[in-house]
């Protein structure tokens, strides 16, 4: 009875610790200090201590000790399951320790030389703290005078044990709640707010706006202006450093009125910006903006420009809920890119109707891809006499349901922009190489077919892995295709490029430079890449021969070819001066309304059959 007492009242005592408001109020480690404390005056043992198990669960170290005499110690301890392998082993099988001579126990007789903390231990009492199914500690009671310990002590340090083992959950639960909630609001790459963060920040904007004044807020939605350009063309290392040193600049900008900063898709960001009272616009902030992330980024020793594109939408203007804010600002920012890149617009109707169309437009431009809703016409190319179809130039055509037939230049910048022009290229490749297997069977032979790729199809790494796998496909020689890409695919002269290149060419294919004169091409490229051809933009060739400009610029691009051994095709030929000025100037083919007109393959065909 009187045990029963004894323990009733140890148990009283730690509700009263445990209820107290001075108890609740602490950190873990204050709580452990309370209880240790508690222990060591309630049972009248010399020393209370706290151990945790390492990760592997082969070593204890110390957390804090208590000492009746001299109160906490915090220094570090440590005993290791080698010098303790019977004390290890019961506390792992939840025994509790209760030795009243520790120097007779196994499980104890190395414990006092291990100790080392002096004053000597003659009895133990250990319980284990388990978090789980795992052993998580021990809280050890320690006598320097031998004591047979009671059920009473022995229920209450394992009451003790009990609470250390809640105490530790709970602090596992709130550790979990934090991890938790940072992966839930933050993007794991650069670390920013993600796009939940963001709407729910939005929202409360929303909800503690006032209905009869609303304070205004604005939303920008920022786009890495050609990030897959990079990506494609120097590597996605390059592409992912870009990403972070954009993040980098937008979160440290000491931006009066910038609020949140998030990443909200792999090259798209948004800034919510609150109005300084001093402040009545935001131009300021946006040109801020604009030359923060325009300064060059360094990647390894490789320079890399960046611009990004702008969208804005204000509240309550431009919309008073979520998924309207941030529909206009993204429109907003689409047309941004559209009118030119490294700029900003702010959304108005008309912006919204076009974004409207355009989305419906870049939907119906990937159905027409995937459901072979395109088309391609053969413009021939002859040679220098004018007569003798030496080529012919592959031309995509997409005849549109309501809009009707479309220019290349209506949606091939869509096509870019909805990130389809890998897909589209695809497409053109395995169509011209079908038609070309075709033809053989029906034993015409098409002279070389010229294909144009894009800035990102030139850079894809996989590039010549495709083709290859084209032309085994529908058993095509490569001699019977030619690639044409422009100027600025081939600025970065990269090795990956070059490689890219020489593969196509061992494959057969020629390559050419289409619209050349337009970009930027230095001699040391154009020496040092294979390529074969180039092709006069036609832009240079409408006027010959009354415009003196045209005529130099065309003989400058005659005498490089001739200089770096490449043959030259004039674009553009429609009439008879045109034509006998670039033959007596010695351009080897022309390609033009002259001649033919973009035509189908069957068309194609008929002129390569002999009358």
């Amino acid at each position: 009875m009187d045990q029963i007492q004894t323990f009733f009242g140890y148990h009283q005592a730690l509700m009263q610790l445990q209820h107290s408001r001075d108890f609740s109020g602490r950190d873990k480690r204050g709580k452990l200090e309370a209880l240790s404390a508690l222990c060591g005056e309630l049972l009248g043992v010399d020393k209370v201590s706290v151990w945790t198990t390492c990760i592997s669960g082969n070593s204890l170290n110390r957390v804090l000790s208590y000492r009746r005499e001299s109160g906490l110690d915090n220094s570090p301890r440590n005993l290791g399951r080698e010098q303790l392998g019977d004390y290890f082993s019961a506390l792992s099988a939840a025994e509790i320790i209760s030795v009243e001579d520790v120097s007779s126990d196994p499980r104890t007789l190395t414990l006092s030389h291990c100790d080392g903390d002096g004053g000597g231990v003659a009895s133990l009492l250990d319980a284990p703290i388990f978090d789980g199914c795992r052993l998580g500690g021990v809280i050890s009671l320690a006598a320097g005078q031998r004591r047979r310990w009671t059920l009473a002590d022995i229920a209450f340090v394992t009451a003790i044990a009990g609470c250390v083992s809640l105490i530790n959950s709970h602090e596992a639960w709130l550790n979990s709640r934090k991890e938790l909630d940072y992966v839930t609001h933050h993007d794991d790459f650069t670390g920013l707010f993600n796009q939940r963060a963001l709407r729910n920040h939005i929202k409360r904007l929303i909800e503690q706006s006032s209905r009869a004044l609303p304070e205004p807020f604005a939303l920008l939605w920022i786009d890495i202006d050609r990030l897959n350009a990079i990506n494609n063309g120097m590597g996605l290392h390059v592409g992912n450093e870009v990403v972070s040193e954009v993040a980098a600049r937008l979160r440290g900008m000491l931006l009066p009125g910038k609020e949140l900063v998030a990443r909200v898709g792999g090259d798209e960001f948004a800034m919510i910006y609150r109005f300084p009272k001093e402040v009545g616009t935001m131009h300021g902030a946006v040109d801020a903006i604009l030359e923060a992330i325009g300064h060059p980024i360094m990647v390894g020793e490789q320079k890399v420009q960046v611009s990004v594109s702008i969208g804005i939408s204000f509240f309550p203007y431009d919309g008073d809920d979520i998924s309207t804010l941030i529909r206009h600002s993204e429109s907003a920012m689409y047309h941004a890119k559209a009118s030119g890149r490294r700029q900003a617009q702010y959304f108005n109707q008309d912006i919204s109707a076009s974004a409207k169309a355009r989305f419906l437009l870049e939907s119906q431009l990937a159905d027409a891809i995937a459901n072979n809703g395109l088309s391609v016409l053969y413009q021939p190319i002859v040679a220098n006499d004018g007569q003798r179809l030496v080529g012919a130039e592959a031309l995509v055509r997409w005849h549109h349901e309501t809009l009707g037939f479309m220019s290349p230049a209506e949606f091939l910048p869509l096509a870019y922009e909805a990130g389809l022009i890998a897909a589209l290229d695809q497409w053109m490749l395995e169509r011209v190489c079908r038609d070309i297997r075709e033809s053989c069977r029906l034993e015409v032979a098409l002279p070389p077919v010229a294909v144009n790729l894009s800035a990102d199809a030139i850079m894809d790494p996989q590039l010549s892995d495709k083709v290859w796998g084209m032309l085994h496909r529908y058993q095509v020689k490569g001699e019977q295709l030619e690639l044409e890409v422009i100027e600025d695919a081939i600025k970065g002269d990269s090795r990956a490029l070059r490689q890219t290149l020489e593969e196509l060419v061992r494959m057969g294919i020629k390559l050419s430079i289409d619209d050349f004169g337009t970009g930027y091409s230095s001699l040391l490229r154009l020496k040092n890449l294979p390529f074969t051809k180039l092709k006069i933009d036609r832009s240079f060739t409408r006027d010959l021969p009354q415009d003196v400009d045209d005529c130099a610029i065309t003989l400058s691009i005659l005498g490089l070819a001739r200089g770096l051994g490449l043959e030259v095709v004039a674009e553009g030929v429609e009439n008879q001066e045109q034509e006998a000025w670039l033959q007596e100037q010695g351009c080897d083919y022309l390609q033009g309304f002259k001649y033919h007109q973009p035509m189908s393959i069957e068309r194609l065909r008929e002129l390569l059959i002999p009358a």
